[in-house]
């Protein structure tokens, strides 16, 4: 049976350079993706390859 899900989030503000902001909403946009997105996105990619020594 189809359930539709909700993932839980939550709202935290975070400073960051002009630059990668800039850089990371012309990605975003050119992906066709939401801003909110690609963040998720890369910080799933960086703590899954993430060196645990």
């Amino acid at each position: 049976m189809f359930k539709v899900e909700k993932p839980q989030m939550i709202n935290k503000t975070f400073r960051l350079p002009l630059k990668l902001v800039q850089e990371m909403q012309a990605i975003a946009q050119n992906k066709k993706v939401s801003l909110n997105n690609l963040v998720q996105q890369c910080c799933e990619y960086a703590l899954s390859h993430l060196d645990k020594k």
